[in-house]
């Protein structure tokens, strides 16, 4: 089977078991299934592999922390009107790039995409929604989403290997 039908296959069953999950056995934790697939995504954008389950689980869950810290940060600048929240969100992008510098926090998009998640649970996620009762839902979204992301690549994997050649016939 080609690559391109065997990850058709792979990610096409998966995301109905992800989705099924998510709206299903996972929605008292309030995760969230597009924040699992954005993770699933960065696992794919950050070269797939082990590589990639560290940049999207680490760096995602960073950026979700940051996140965290930006809302709250904009909440303590709330003197500053409607400066608040972009001071807040420059701050925090501002400690994204720093730690880059730090190797296994290298993937800038990844923890960009980490930031994104928890902030639109946080603005969608109504009345009861705070920073910080977002962020767990929000990690486990991301760690369960980079899960996805590894099992579907491996699946797609295996789906592509050849059939092991018939042993010819030794006397021959």
């Amino acid at each position: 089977m080609s690559m391109l039908a065997a990850l058709t296959v792979s990610i096409g069953v998966l995301a109905v078991v992800a989705t099924w999950l998510f709206l299903g056995p996972l929605a008292a934790f309030q995760a969230q299934v597009w924040q699992a697939f954005i993770a699933w995504a960065c696992f794919y954008h950050s070269g797939g592999k082990l590589a990639g389950v560290r940049a999207a689980a680490i760096g995602m869950s960073f950026g979700a922390v940051v996140g965290v810290a930006s809302v709250l940060l904009a909440q303590q600048l709330g003197a500053l009107g409607e400066l608040a929240a972009p001071i807040a969100v420059g701050i925090g992008a501002s400690v994204i790039v720093l730690a880059s510098k730090i190797p296994v926090l290298s993937t800038i998009p990844a923890s960009v995409y980490g930031f994104a998640a928890v902030a639109g649970l946080i603005l969608l996620g109504g009345e009861g929604m705070t920073a910080t009762k977002a962020l767990v839902p929000t990690i486990v979204s991301i760690v369960i989403g980079t899960a996805f992301g590894y099992v579907s690549e491996a699946l797609a994997g295996a789906l592509t290997k050849k059939a092991a050649a018939p042993v010819g016939d030794a006397a021959g």
